[in-house]
């Protein structure tokens, strides 16, 4: 990974309006371990990544963040709620299990890069047994070609995805699904593994098409050409060294100041010391291997509504050195947001209507009024940030979408001002009293 900070800034700006503290922070802290990733084993091993605490009300980009740097260098990454190790062992988890889950995502990637590397040779195996089939069956079925006259029409009917629809009979891996007691006990057993283990795979007859086929039998051939132990190892040498654990609703974790210490202040203060290992660094077992966990980049959200960052207890406020404050959305936020990025909302529903022939046109001033709206809602409400877009796009467009379905040629839609008002004008007139609410 050898972007700096100012072009990891670059790419989050494609996709993340504002935040550029947060922006900034992250991308410090991504060029950071690459940093030490250049360094002497012997340094290496004394500098610890500067983990991050964001501070900012729902909907304004803190799980998106984390979540598009850790695509940008494809690391392993798992998003996890604090509130999900409350109570361990009533509606609880074990929090070694969010080590376990990045593990397993890590798994899946480094696969994923060893099928790419094995693709096409794995695709010429799996090619000879869809002819051999295709041969059994129309053979079966009365051909009167010769021999080499069949083969040759398969071929041509092969090559020129002419068959992709034909049924053949293939003996294919019958894999068991997993039976996860995880949820249920709170740790990790894999029954289908375990027996996998002990006993050789099955194998089946199925009647697949050949496209079906394809997708199945290529999965089953590369699987056979990568070693399963090189990709344990490097899964678990990603994760030590890469690995970016998201822990969301950290707030919901802290003890809110001058609370009595009893019932579910002692709860949230348990879940606390059960992260505190984990993230100060300890060795977990997993299926694949041990993890040591010194080396993960820790980035904690919350909106602190109730609690303060200080009411998290001082050692694992000792481990996030870092903290950023997030800035509530504006309405040239919601304005941006809606329009620049790549996925933005608008362009978003365009692409869905012009599915029913319908071709949306969104004036600029229907925009700047949708985003006025965002920002009141968001002030006289609740302010879910963002997300309320969401909300108000489809009530905006709900008569648009129902009545969309049945017209066989484009039809022009023009959404402006006027429009935006006569959808919203009840809304409008509530938001006005609430201003003389006191």
């Amino acid at each position: 990974m050898d972007l700096t900070p100012k072009q990891i800034v670059e790419e989050l700006d494609k996709y993340i309006i504002g935040q550029d503290k947060a922006k900034k922070a992250v991308a410090v802290g991504l060029r950071n371990r690459y940093r030490r990733s250049q360094l002497p084993a012997e340094l290496r091993d004394e500098i610890t990544p500067k983990n991050i605490i964001m501070k900012g009300p729902t909907g304004v980009g803190k799980t998106e963040i984390a979540r598009r740097l850790a695509k940008l260098v494809s690391a392993p990454f798992v998003k996890v709620e604090a509130t999900k190790f409350t109570e361990v062992g009533y509606v609880g988890r074990d929090v070694e299990s969010m080590v376990r889950d990045l593990v397993e995502v890590a798994i899946r990637l480094v696969k994923e890069e060893n099928i790419k590397k094995v693709e096409q040779k794995a695709k010429q195996i799996v090619d000879t047994r869809i002819l051999d089939a295709l041969y059994i069956s129309r053979k079966a079925k009365g051909s009167e070609l010769s021999v080499e006259e069949l083969k040759k029409k398969i071929k041509e009917d092969y090559e020129n995805l002419k068959c992709e629809n034909e049924i053949i009979e293939l003996e294919v891996l019958d894999t068991p699904k997993a039976n996860n007691m995880a949820n249920a006990i709170g740790i990790e057993i894999n029954l289908a593994d375990m027996f996998n283990s002990m006993m050789p795979q099955k194998k089946k007859r199925k009647n697949l098409t050949v496209a079906e086929a394809k997708k199945i039998l290529l999965r089953e051939e590369a699987d056979k050409l990568i070693d399963q132990d090189n990709v344990s190892d490097e899964a678990i040498r990603r994760v030590e060294q890469e690995g970016i654990i998201f822990i969301d609703e950290i707030d919901k974790i802290a003890s809110s100041q001058g609370s009595s210490k009893g019932g579910p202040e002692v709860s949230r203060e348990g879940v606390q010391r059960d992260i505190l290992p984990i993230v100060e660094g300890c060795t977990v077992s997993t299926k694949y291997g041990s993890v040591k966990t010194d080396f993960i980049l820790f980035i904690a959200a919350g909106a602190f509504h109730v609690s303060k960052v200080e009411d998290l207890i001082p050692e694992l406020q000792g481990r996030f050195p870092i903290r950023v404050n997030l800035d509530n959305l504006t309405k040239k936020d919601f304005l941006n947001i809606l329009t620049q990025p790549q996925n933005a909302l608008v362009t978003q529903y365009k692409e869905l209507l012009k599915v029913d022939n319908i071709n949306l046109i969104f004036e600029k001033d229907a925009l700047e009024r949708l985003a006025e709206i965002a920002e009141q809602e968001n002030e006289t409400s609740e302010n879910i940030g963002a997300r309320r877009l969401h909300t108000i796009l489809e009530e905006l467009l709900q008569e648009v979408s129902y009545n969309a379905g049945n017209n066989t040629s484009t039809i022009d839609v023009k959404i402006n001002k006027e429009y935006v008002d006569s959808v919203f004008n009840g809304n409008i007139k509530q938001y006005d009293l609430k201003k003389f609410v006191i």
